[in-house]
């Protein structure tokens, strides 16, 4: 039977509680790069090829970063649950989820044949190039596709590692790998719905919505927070409260994914502006559209939008931002994200949390959703 075995500490682990969840972040990725050197060394150990060609790679991907919203959500969990002092636990927590992240994206951009992923390569892209380089035999493609599923599987490997060690010298361990388990399998879920939904020509809100859900509200927001309350050992209505501001503020977060999706611009997305709308992936913002031409009689803006329309090089994808626009679609997935981060910040301040906890959190849904939700100015 496993016990709780003591974790070596770094220095910016055994300090007290960042104070802010900017300061956190930082922390975290001081604990993050102690984690990958060690991670190195050990497939260094195992064989240097593999070390050098995917290991490496894989730890230059997670260094390149991405908005660590998911570390700053955790500490936020945890603060509002009345967690104080050594955050160590949290700072790995954090350091897990940024490697169970990268898992994600890998597997993501192989699934949807994205190029690019935080303004470089994608990683099945990047294996691709280097095959070539190599001038070696066989299918590049069909080789960055393998290898990129590969070092997918050995983020997920690192991550879930991390999180068992630190669950293990935790006194909630059980409860926080509890959490920990849901989130894989709801994100597993999530990723097989949006495929199953694009593989039907599905344009249904409901279905878009649990796709949002499954695969981005919980995993993004929600689950963070859990993870960090756990930590704190949480109470149940604590927890209620925060799932429920997870939910509001990851879902607005999604939406404003979706928006950036269709109109982003890729220089500083880092990934291409008109993938979802070529791929005629499901979205809620995509359904919308559909409905408001149905119900307008919007014959145009429904042909465009259909799961059978044209999909040939040209001016499909500018026609398709044309019609999300005029049927208002747009704008009413713009008032959701709106009504989504005020509801997500309500439901916070039913923690009980301070309001330096509170305003951390409000400042965290302005960033993930794009807009300032109304309640963060009565914060004082």
């Amino acid at each position: 039977m496993l016990g709780r075995r003591p974790m070596v500490a770094g220095p910016a682990e055994t300090n007290h509680a960042p104070l802010t969840a900017p300061g956190a972040t930082r922390a975290m990725e001081a604990v993050l790069e102690r984690v990958l050197e060690a991670r190195l060394r050990q497939a260094r150990d195992t064989d240097a090829v593999f070390a050098l060609d995917m290991a490496d790679r894989l730890a230059a991907y997670v260094r390149r970063g991405g908005k660590r919203l998911r570390t700053a959500f955790v500490w936020c969990g945890w603060r509002a649950a009345g967690g104080s002092g050594d955050a160590g636990a949290v700072l790995r927590t954090g350091a897990a989820l940024e490697l169970l992240q990268a898992c994600a994206l890998i597997h993501d951009d192989v699934m949807d044949g994205s190029p690019l992923r935080r303004g470089a390569p994608a990683m099945h892209v990047d294996f691709a190039h280097g095959h070539r380089a190599g001038r070696t035999g066989g299918s590049a493609e069909s080789f960055g596709t393998s290898a990129a599923v590969l070092a997918g599987d050995l983020a997920l490997a690192w991550a879930d590692d991390l999180l068992t060690e630190t669950a293990l010298a935790s006194p909630h361990g059980p409860r926080l790998f509890e959490e920990w388990r849901a989130m894989r399998t709801e994100m597993v879920a999530g990723q097989y719905r949006d495929l199953r939904a694009q593989a039907s020509g599905s344009s249904g809100a409901e279905e878009a919505l649990t796709i949002a859900v499954l695969k981005s509200a919980r995993y993004t927001v929600a689950r963070p927070l859990a993870l960090g309350a756990s930590l704190a050992g949480a109470d149940a209505r604590t927890l209620g409260a925060l799932r429920a501001a997870g939910r509001c503020a990851g879902l607005a977060f999604q939406l404003r994914d979706d928006l950036l999706g269709a109109f982003g611009d890729p220089a500083l997305t880092g990934k291409p502006a008109d993938e979802d709308l070529r791929a005629r992936k499901l979205t809620l913002l995509l359904a919308t559209a559909v409905r408001l031409a149905e119900t307008t009689g919007d014959r145009d803006a429904a042909a465009v939008l259909a799961p059978d329309a044209d999909t040939r090089p040209g001016h499909s994808v500018e026609r398709m931002r044309e019609a999300l626009e005029r049927t208002g679609a747009r704008a009413e997935v713009e008032a959701r994200i709106a009504d989504l981060a005020a509801s997500g910040l309500r439901h916070f301040e039913a923690t009980g949390a301070g309001p330096g906890v509170r305003r951390e959190f409000a400042a965290l849904v302005e960033r993930a959703s794009g807009v300032a939700p109304q309640q963060a100015e009565e914060l004082v």
